[in-house]
């Protein structure tokens, strides 16, 4: 294992077709399942060092199209980093997308894990979310949980779960879900 600890087989480029994203469509009203293409890449950092803490990394950008629009701009564009912090087996997601919302998640795993676990909760001082005042009003994140899982046939799934809270269904919580499945390609 290397200092990018269960980071490490994620470095790369990454390609999937079988997105599936189920969200709420202000267009119609309603939650409805958009599949989609996407493309991942993840390249190591300089060391982190923080006093005594010590972090290693990869920044990261997922980039989804959805199916018949590749031509056209993306519908999810994220950045971010994931960070291994060795001394205290922390894994570390942080990121933002353009909708106004930046998200520190995390979970502790060993050196060797092949499922990494993300999560975070508004307010939390440590794996945290927050978001602008139009969310707050009308799409209010509660909860977030994702993870990556290192398949065996060398592919990466990952999942994604973010809880809202609608203005447009009276306050009800829906369950934002996206999950692919990736495979290297450089």
């Amino acid at each position: 294992m290397t200092d990018l600890g269960p980071l490490e087989p994620l470095l790369g480029n990454w390609e999937g077709n079988g997105g599936l994203d189920v969200s709420f469509h202000n267009d119609d009203g309603h939650i409805e399942e958009t599949t989609y293409f996407e493309k991942a890449h993840f390249t190591r950092i300089p060391i982190v060092e923080n006093g005594e803490q010590t972090m290693h990394g990869l920044n990261y950008q997922m980039t989804a199209w959805r199916h018949g629009e590749e031509d056209m701009d993306p519908f999810h564009d994220e950045v971010g980093y994931l960070l291994w912090e060795e001394s205290t087996n922390q894994v570390l997601r942080c990121f933002a997308v353009p909708r106004g919302i930046a998200i520190l998640a995390g979970s502790t795993v060993s050196p060797d894990a092949k499922t990494l676990h993300f999560d975070a909760v508004p307010g939390d001082p440590t794996y945290g979310l927050v978001q602008n005042k139009y969310l707050i009003a009308k799409a209010e994140a509660t909860d977030y949980k994702s993870s990556f899982t290192l398949n065996d046939d060398g592919t990466l799934s990952y999942t994604s779960d973010l809880v809202l809270k609608l203005a447009a269904m009276n306050g009800e919580e829906m369950h934002h879900t996206d999950h692919n499945t990736l495979t290297k390609v450089s």
